[in-house]
């Protein structure tokens, strides 16, 4: 089964940036968990800093696209995993190995689709689909056949784009997972530092800011949602 492992921290000028020897010291220790997890890691992909966010919105029956994040907060989702594992205990003890828990959290989230993709490039970008904790849609209900029949059509649209993807179960079934002083500590649910949750994700190339925002804008919003869209940092050129 596969697992999203989202990676949250602080994001309070202390954060490495790309292109720095601090940035490069942290992937160093992220590959050296990815060749102990080896198969088990089915995706993933580290993120520029969330003030490169582009954020799409409805309001008055409209898509509205702003610069920046939705809203200011200390913790920022920094990159995420998907993890290939039997079940929730072993992608827990996958988790619990990431640098990420030391200091900051990872929420564990069984997926109920995953669309594997290759090593992001330069143009890659990352859809974060949010929704309110009591909006989300149940799997195998009629809400649920609606909103795949139109994320299939959006899709079909820009399937020269989308690169991967992938829909969440409902936030119930997360685990919020961290290491302090060398202990574990989980809780039962999403992230609680987050006012919304992440329902589903895309990666898709675009060649600059203005395409990427042309084509999030299409993606299938609920009411009170929000696409986060950040570009993702190539490990290869």
């Amino acid at each position: 089964m596969h697992y999203l492992v989202t990676l949250v921290d602080r994001e309070d000028g202390s954060v490495e940036q790309p292109g720095t020897a601090e940035f490069e010291a942290e992937v160093a220790r992220f590959a050296e968990f990815e060749q102990r997890a080896g198969a088990a890691v089915a995706g993933g992909a580290a993120l520029y800093p969330s003030d490169t966010a582009l954020t799409v919105r409805r309001a008055d029956g409209r898509m509205l696209v702003s610069d920046g994040p939705f809203a200011e907060q200390a913790e920022v989702v920094g990159g995420f995993y998907v993890f290939d594992a039997a079940d929730l205990d072993a992608a827990i003890e996958l988790a619990r190995q990431l640098p990420t828990v030391e200091g900051g959290a990872v929420e564990v989230r069984p997926m109920v689709m995953w669309s594997g993709h290759a090593d992001p490039g330069p143009d890659w970008w990352l859809a974060l689909l949010w929704e309110a904790p009591d909006a989300v849609i149940e799997p195998g209900t009629d809400a649920w056949d609606e909103a795949v029949a139109e994320h299939q059509r959006f899709g079909e649209k820009y399937a020269e784009a989308i690169r991967g993807g992938g829909a969440l179960h409902p936030p119930v079934a997360a685990t919020t997972v961290r290491v302090r002083d060398g202990k574990l500590l989980l809780t039962d649910g999403p992230y609680p530092e987050f006012a919304e949750v992440v329902d589903g994700l895309y990666l898709f190339t675009a060649p600059d800011r203005a395409a990427a925002a042309e084509i999030a804008a299409q993606i299938p919003l609920g009411e009170r949602g929000y696409t986060e869209v950040r570009p993702i940092v190539a490990m290869v050129e």
